[in-house]
């Protein structure tokens, strides 16, 4: 925009933009000037000499007078407002790596090249320029966050030279049509939202969802929570007939009723030169050494860009999957077009990985089981500095804790029955006072009744204990749904951050002397996640086959049902057949694994079942064979058939694996477990039912058995969810704190990261709009980033 088309109050607020933007600046590094300044600006004529004079004066060159125009006209020549949106938009150039791009390097040039961003060429009525992301071109798996934020950038940049787009502002078409469950980013598209929201200068029309699929409704309601409600009003979702209430079919592309041709080739012909060429009016004045993108001469980049477009719409043409239904909760059945709401807020996490003490934290012992105890390193050894500091070790035994007694006397205790397995040295075993309790009752079937497919005839010492008072129950202390949405705008991630540290430096109420033994170090995935004495599960003593009665696993309450689950390890090969072992001895008819066998290159988890339909896998005492395999967008569900080699007896097991857990952090959005959740509780109960001999225990059936690979960090999300959903449809009240604490007493270290701690306050609140039981709420803020866009 010229200079000389403001008027003189507009040009007052550009000098004093300017003064204050060059106060602002006077610490930044010149990685930063060049983020903020660099910024493509308007191909028009300088600011008037008096202005430009007064604006070198303040001491402002770093900075020029089309670039402040820009953050002033987003924010209507606000002065206090534009230096708000000036400091966030360098924040999160940096925080995304927005900066000293070049195009024709990989991987940004072939982003480029896949169309699924471009700006269309058409106006709406008011002026607008219009943005088109298609997000069935985007597949999360081959493009990083930071790769097509800086391809939509690069483009917005070249959008933004334009003064008609400077003044009149954008509109953003986000086009789910055709699009599938895994084409869909949560992360991204509050990435993109949050930059365009308050990050970016240029004025935000509007934003619209087209032909968002059922599944879209519980992440969209959530993620409007996080917007002010003046945003919200600019946010819809719309079906392709009301598309055009909003944008002339002129200016729309024909596969959304319109009649405009798309040229993506030709838009990258316009906005290249644009884009790697600063105008003349910046060149004299820091500009030209500091920009964003690359002013290196260009290898033809236009040339390379078309022949990746034209090759990559090929392959997209003769790959694209068909759309494939989605299974939801079995609300989710009342998406509502043309809802104001808006999907905003900022995912800034790096590298937490549920179980990322596999990852380097803590020492893998399938890695080292051919080596002796001595040379398997140290957690801080092993060590990698990339991912988030280890678990602390579980701390020595105390000799004497009132607190610990009072604590270890609210749990039912299970007794460590001594072994005299030929596995464990004399020298290991100490006095039997210095273990658990004796239990009241005798567990796992030796109480002298018969046993039938892993049932008695009379009631079970699991079955007896089902009955019994649980850690979790309606008395605890709870909220209420609006005061947890309360609760969550006055703590925010951060102050959620804080809460889980305070658990997590609480120590765990027990022992740890059973996975201590020598004998049982090796059947310990992690060498610092070990198994609280007085929950662990005590496998049957087998005197014939000399194995203990150790594993590492531990009973976990659910909601007013005791020893609602086993949280275990994932399975070492070694450790497989004692796996099946307690699955059988605790007549389990269901398996959670929410982990792949397989993470980045690391072994997460044995194979310890088969996974091909009509394979079979032999044991010591056990046969487990695969009848069934069904695979679902995000988890797989395998039956199998466990027999118990010497009696004949069997029964069916479904065993479900969760398989949209991401390799880092936590899901974007929690749809995908919660219709897990629920198909593992649907399952519970079909399972239980169709015993042979009935289970006279709980009415929810025999213990759950979770894992992933140390079974504290997903298996802890799990369990914490749904002890929190079943006492909100009971009572009305959440309670994640005072859950989790509870969960951590029982198996220690559960909820492994601060990423999972929010992910479960965040997947209530999703649970709650998706059942409809709250309203919409205003959770602006719980990022940290209280801009807004105008």
């Amino acid at each position: 925009m010229s200079g000389n088309n403001l008027t003189p109050a507009e040009e007052l607020a550009t000098k004093e933009f300017l003064e204050r933007a060059s106060c602002v600046r006077g610490g930044c590094s010149t990685k930063s000037v060049a983020a903020g300044a660099g910024l493509a600006v308007t191909a028009a004529n300088p600011p008037p000499p008096a202005a430009a004079a007064a604006a070198t004066a303040a001491g402002a060159t770093n900075i020029q007078w089309n670039t402040a125009v820009k953050f002033l006209m987003a924010r209507k020549f606000d002065v206090h407002r534009a230096l708000q949106l000036f400091e966030q938009h360098e924040a999160t150039r940096h925080r995304e790596g927005l900066y000293d791009l070049d195009i024709k390097v990989e991987p940004l040039r072939s982003e480029l090249a896949t169309g699924k961003f471009t700006i269309l060429r058409c106006r709406d009525i008011s002026g607008a320029a219009i943005a088109l992301f298609s997000a069935r071109l985007h597949d999360p798996r081959l493009s990083t966050h930071q790769t097509t934020l800086q391809a939509l950038v690069c483009q917005l940049d070249a959008a933004l030279q334009s003064s008609d787009t400077q003044r009149h502002g954008l509109i953003f078409i986000y086009d789910m049509t055709d699009s599938l469950y895994h084409n869909f980013d949560y992360q991204l598209s509050q990435k993109i939202l949050t930059l365009l929201k308050g990050a970016y200068p240029a004025r935000l029309k509007k934003v619209l969802i087209v032909t968002a699929p059922l599944w879209f409704k519980a992440p969209f309601k959530v993620l409007r929570l996080f917007v002010r409600e003046k945003l919200r009003d600019r946010v819809y979702t719309v079906t392709l007939s009301e598309l055009a209430q909003h944008i002339p079919r002129e200016c729309l592309p024909g596969h959304l009723g319109g009649t405009l041709v798309v040229d993506h080739k030709a838009w990258l012909a316009t906005c290249i030169p644009a884009i790697t060429t600063p105008p003349a009016s910046e060149t004299n004045n820091g500009i030209g050494n500091h920009s964003l993108l690359s002013m290196k001469e260009m290898e033809p980049p236009l040339d390379v860009l078309s022949d990746q477009l034209e090759q990559q719409q090929q392959t997209q043409k003769s790959s694209s999957p068909r759309p494939q239904e989605r299974r939801v909760t079995s609300t989710a059945h009342d998406l509502v077009n043309g809802d104001v709401t808006s999907p905003e807020f900022s995912e800034d996490d790096d590298s937490s990985d549920d179980d990322s003490c596999s990852d380097g934290d803590l020492h893998d012992a399938e890695d080292d089981l051919l080596q002796t105890l001595d040379h398997r390193g140290s957690v801080l050894q092993d060590q990698d500095p990339t991912t988030s500091p280890p678990l602390s070790p579980p701390p020595p035994p105390p000799l004497s804790s009132t607190s610990t007694t009072d604590a270890a006397d609210s749990l039912l205790l299970h007794s460590d029955k001594r072994s005299s397995s030929v596995l464990c040295d004399a020298s290991d075993i100490t006095d039997d006072q210095q273990h658990q309790h004796q239990p009241s009752i005798v567990v796992n079937g030796h109480n002298g009744m018969e046993q039938s497919n892993g049932l008695s005839s009379a009631l079970s010492a699991q079955e007896l204990e089902s009955l019994e008072a649980a850690l979790h129950d309606a008395e605890c202390s709870g909220l209420t749904l609006d005061q947890f949405v309360e609760h969550l705008k006055h703590k925010a991630r951060l102050g959620l951050h804080t809460d889980y540290m305070q658990i997590k430096n609480t120590p765990p109420p027990g022992t740890f002397d059973n996975s201590r033994r020598r004998c049982n170090q090796l059947k310990n995935r992690y060498t610092d996640v070990l198994c609280l004495d007085h929950s662990r599960i005590i496998l049957n003593d087998s005197s014939e086959e000399k194995h203990s009665d150790y594993i590492n696993a531990n009973f976990v309450d659910g909601y007013k049902q005791k020893n609602a689950f086993i949280s275990t390890q994932g399975p070492l090969p070694h450790t497989s057949p004692d796996f099946w072992r307690m699955v059988w001895e605790q007549c389990v008819v269901v398996l959670v694994m929410t982990t792949r066998v397989v993470e980045r290159g690391r072994t997460k988890c044995s194979q310890y079942w088969p996974e091909l339909e009509g394979n079979c896998m032999r044991f010591p005492e056990y046969s487990v064979a695969n009848t069934d395999v069904l695979h679902d967008s995000d988890f797989i569900t395998t039956t199998l058939r466990i027999t118990e080699i010497k009696s004949g007896d069997s029964r069916l097991v479904s065993h479900f694996q969760f398989s949209s857990w991401p390799d880092y952090g936590v899901p974007d959005s929690a749809v995908a477990m919660l219709d897990f959740l629920e198909r593992v509780r649907d399952t519970q109960i079909t399972r239980t039912a169709a015993l042979s001999n009935p289970w006279r225990g709980h009415e929810l059936g025999p213990p759950i058995v979770v894992h992933c690979s140390a079974g504290i960090g997903r298996t802890g999300t799990f369990c914490t969810l749904d002890i929190c959903i079943r006492r909100l449809e009971d009572v009305g009240l959440i309670d994640v704190r005072g859950t989790v604490e509870k969960i951590r007493s029982q198996r220690a270290y559960s909820i492994q990261m601060p990423d999972q701690y929010v992910f479960c306050h965040l997947a209530l609140l999703e649970y709650a709009l998706l059942t409809n039981k709250m309203p919409d709420a205003d959770l602006t803020g719980f990022e940290g980033d209280a801009s807004d866009s105008d």
